[in-house]
């Protein structure tokens, strides 16, 4: 008994070990980028990357953020937070509403069609941003909001996750009972079959919001405003700015702490949201 338990703990002390060694990988860019939040630009390069060193000057970094350039930092922030937080809940409805017809309707060439969205799953998105571009330049959509906002809508892997979603939380009985009552498809679908849909609709839109929140490509290709710009796209200039000084300017700091400010959105999301998201989970992953 004693050597069958020992075994029995091995691969648990290596699966702990192995969460400890993930979790420390993920943290540790995330330590870094906060404590050298805290430092100017001197100290940056003068001090242990991992740890606090000659004085505290978040406060004067967060300043320099907010007020360097006009304070556009603020106005790429609204931008992000629009286009993503758009596209979030956008695509997230288009997917919770795709994947309950492919779940709970019969219509020809559904297979055919849905087997076209796992095709589509694997195709890059980068790879359609230059025939999106020249589409949306078409029709007069390059340099403005659209341009980030309608690409972001389709979600292949959104629609596939509520199309599993919606076969197991949405009894086929529910459905019958409104029909019989003369509830129309969309109405049986936004009084019944969306409020069981509320966790997995939750985790697409979370899944969302960080995919459109750290959007690069996209935007560059699609704009050419700064003052339209994500905050994406608006740090990466500053940081080439600060390389193109040799270094020597406070830009360094600057994109830093404006590095940190903008993912505390997504975590404040996460903790939000994330009882949603971890339901959503678990419930579409078992089947009656």
């Amino acid at each position: 008994m004693t050597s069958h338990t020992a075994s029995v703990r091995r691969p648990s002390n290596l699966l702990t070990l192995l969460m400890l060694a993930c979790l420390v990988y993920f943290l540790l860019p995330l330590l870094w980028l906060v404590v050298s939040a805290t430092k100017n630009n001197g100290s940056l390069f003068s001090t242990f990357g991992l740890w606090f060193g000659g004085g505290f000057d978040l406060f004067g970094n967060l300043h320099d953020v907010f007020t360097y350039n006009d304070g556009i930092y603020g106005r790429w922030l609204l931008n992000t937070a629009l286009y993503a937080g758009v596209s979030a809940v956008g695509s997230a409805f288009l997917a919770a509403l795709g994947g309950y017809a492919f779940a709970k309707f019969r219509f020809p060439g559904r297979n055919l069609l849905f087997g076209l969205v796992l095709g589509s799953i694997m195709v890059p998105s980068t790879v359609l941003t230059i025939p999106t571009y020249l589409l949306f330049s078409k029709i007069g959509l390059v340099n403005t909001p659209l341009a980030v906002i309608v690409p972001m809508l389709i979600s292949p892997f959104g629609l596939y996750l509520m199309r599993v979603y919606a076969d197991s939380a949405v009894p086929d009985s529910l459905i019958d009972a409104a029909r019989v009552d003369g509830a129309g498809p969309f109405r049986t679908f936004w009084q019944v079959g969306f409020r069981l849909l509320l966790p997995g609709f939750v985790t697409v839109l979370l899944f969302q919001l960080v995919a459109s929140w750290n959007n690069y490509f996209l935007p560059l290709i699609m704009l050419n405003n700064p003052k339209l710009y994500p905050v994406t796209i608006g740090l990466a200039q500053w940081q080439a700015q600060a390389g193109g000084l040799g270094g020597a300017h406070a830009l360094f700091s600057i994109v830093i702490t404006g590095s940190l400010v903008s993912i505390l959105p997504l975590v404040a999301a996460f903790l939000l949201l994330q009882r949603y998201w971890q339901g959503g989970l678990a419930t579409g992953s078992v089947k009656d």
